[in-house]
């Protein structure tokens, strides 16, 4: 909970807060859970949950949206067994991003039936969620995630709420497929809602139905579940408590299983109910006291199917290696002309930028302290009560230096014009601005070296045609400017992307997972990549023989590994291209011109985000 602010009063929103924290621990269960507030989603770990900050003159909308995440949240530790969650799911990724998405429907359900308010609560959350991922324009299945599309049927069937409006368009690109695969299933569902167990079989057998059984791996193992009562009963039974499958169980006793079974307090984490369907992979976090580090694919994990027919041909290179000295001048002057205007409007948000990070730099203090400088501003607390010991402040030092950021521009054909020459002022402005701040940054960039496929096609048809060769021609990874390059020795660079004939194709997955590898090799403490892109994925060569979401389908495995798996905190911003549908924290603009704006509030927000929740923490263990 924040503290009160300066004059000594509370923010206007912590009466809210305060009402949505005890409102969670009643319908969880768990009034020793800790609950705290920050960042853009909603989380559980362990015996701690964290809701995102609510806005400042919150709407009705807003407000029940809000209240909506932490009930879902609550629903989420009241009613799931985290342990036979984990022994009955699925191994493949696609089945058990639609068994998890179900599940927690399943949870959200028995609160839903229940309590009419936190019906209404969680359908504003479900609104405000598919809203944000603008599903109302969806037009495609492949647009459409089918784990998204079933659990919302499933809460249709369990519940009898109707489908929230914002994802009509979504379900309806899925209701007929689904219930023709599937619909004696979905029959089934309603007649197990509180028995977890029960649930979770009649799910195996609607993913059967979907034909993807290959997927489920084993049948889970049956020992000790013939009696539910005596598997309640029995402390050796992996010491599973079936809360899942009584849904009625009075909030002592959820509470006592929660504090007897650690183990079902860390898989909690398994399924977050605001991002659901991004955060899947957070539930395989193992236990532990210790920061997160990223974790390994399990034994079980299923190995992605995309693959490579030959790196022979590809490079990556620095952009003074594929012009000499003279021409990156000429090219560099090229680009300082056709944008002369909009360097000034990008240089002034720049600068904003820098002013607001400077100033978190210079004037940043915790306030309310039992040691540290005298707060002069706290005399008259003093003098009316000698005792008050909370009379002291203490500058706080600024973590945002110690961060590399990198931007990765498309260089696709697509790019062509104005977009790849605004996209190069605004990396090159920027980079400067942040050196200036002690912020290092990468600036890349990602194409192919030939239309049509390259060296790489030629040597797939000099073997014969084989079928399902994956990626078909030579990529090409530009580095413009490396982190530990200064600004002035690497500007000429950025012309680079001014040269005629470089911009072709683009394979986005393999060129994120670059960028993600060259981050982890960094040594700062806080990573950062963006995204500038004005598509989705496209190389004739590859999609002409093999299937045509073969690349899409590539870079939303490596977005969902960098974004459920990784340290790296990730942002995209789409030109004229809706990337929200790929990121989880993405923004799309409709113009070149604005994406000098959208970069720098991007990065403002974030260095802010970090700023806050390091001071809460500090404050924290002060008092402690």
């Amino acid at each position: 909970m924040s503290p009160p602010n300066r004059s000594g009063r509370e923010g206007p929103n912590e009466p809210f807060k305060r009402a949505i924290s005890a409102t969670l621990k009643a319908i969880g269960g768990k009034p020793d859970i800790q609950i705290a507030y920050g960042g853009d989603r909603a989380s559980i770990g362990g015996d701690s949950v964290r809701l995102p900050e609510p806005p400042r003159g919150m709407s009705p909308a807003e407000a029940a949206s809000a209240r909506g995440q932490a009930d879902a949240l609550a629903l989420r530790i009241a009613c799931h067994n985290g342990p036979l969650h984990q022994k009955l799911s699925p191994t493949g990724r696609n089945a058990r991003a639609l068994f998890d998405a179900v599940e927690q429907a399943r949870c959200e359900a028995i609160g839903a039936n229940r309590m009419t308010g936190v019906a209404g609560n969680l359908a504003a959350m479900l609104e405000a969620r598919y809203t944000r991922l603008n599903a109302s324009k969806i037009t495609s299945r492949e647009e459409a995630p089918l784990e998204d599309a079933v659990a919302l049927i499933a809460r249709e069937r369990l519940t009898g709420a109707r489908i929230p409006k914002a994802a009509e368009a979504l379900v309806a690109q899925w209701r007929d497929w689904i219930v023709e695969k599937a619909g004696a299933e979905l029959e089934r569902l309603p007649k197990s809602l509180e028995d977890q167990e029960a649930f979770a079989q009649c799910m195996r057998d609607l993913i059967t139905a979907f034909d993807m059984g290959d997927e489920l791996g084993g049948e889970p193992e049956q020992e000790d579940a013939e009696d539910e009562g005596e598997e309640a009963e029995d402390p050796g039974a992996e010491e599973q408590e079936p809360s899942g499958e009584d849904g009625g169980e009075s909030a002592e006793s959820e509470t006592q299983q929660m504090e007897e079974d650690a183990e079902a307090q860390a898989e909690a984490s398994e399924a977050q109910p605001d991002e659901r369907r991004e955060e899947l992979e957070e539930a395989e976090a193992p236990e532990s006291s210790d920061p997160w580090r990223p974790t390994p694919s399990g034994a079980n994990e299923p190995r992605s199917q995309y693959r490579i027919f030959t790196e022979a041909y590809d490079e990556t290179v620095s952009a003074d290696e594929l012009c000499d000295s003279e021409e990156l001048e000429r090219l560099r002057g090229f680009l300082d002309k056709q944008i002369l205007h909009l360097s000034h409007v990008v240089a002034r948000l720049a600068n904003r930028l820098q002013r607001r990070l400077m100033a978190q730099q210079n004037r940043s203090w915790d306030f309310d302290l039992e040691e540290g400088v005298l707060d002069t501003a706290r005399l008259p607390r003093i003098v009316m009560d000698p005792m008050q010991a909370l009379a002291f402040k203490a500058e706080r030092d600024t973590d945002f230096r110690d961060t590399v950021v990198t931007l990765l521009i498309d260089n696709s054909g697509s790019m062509r014009g104005r977009p790849i020459s605004v996209a190069a002022t605004c990396a090159d402005i920027l980079a400067r601005t942040l050196e200036r701040c002690g912020v290092k940054v990468e600036i890349l960039g990602f194409t192919t070296k030939a239309w049509k496929g390259g060296q790489s096609r030629e040597a797939w048809l000099a073997a014969g045609r084989p079928a399902a060769p994956g990626r078909l021609n030579d990529i090409r990874h530009i580095i413009y400017k490396s982190a530990d390059a200064p600004w002035r020795r690497a500007r000429r660079n950025l012309g680079l992307m001014m040269r005629e004939g470089l911009l072709k194709e683009n394979v986005d997955g393999e060129a994120l997972a670059w960028a993600h590898r060259r981050l982890l090799a960094r040594p700062e403490n806080r990573r950062i990549l963006m995204m500038i892109s004005d598509g989705a994925p496209v190389d004739d060569s590859t999609l002409s023989v093999n299937p045509g979401n073969y690349l899409e389908k590539h870079l939303r495995e490596v977005i969902e590994e960098i974004e459920t798996r990784s340290p790296v905190e990730l942002i995209a911003i789409g030109i004229g291209h809706d990337v929200t549908r790929y990121y989880r924290r993405a923004v799309t603009i409709v113009d070149a011109e604005e994406l000098g704006g959208a970069m720098t509030e991007k990065l403002a927000e974030l260095f802010e985000e970090n700023i806050g929740a390091e001071g809460t923490g500090r404050r924290a263990a002060t008092r402690h």
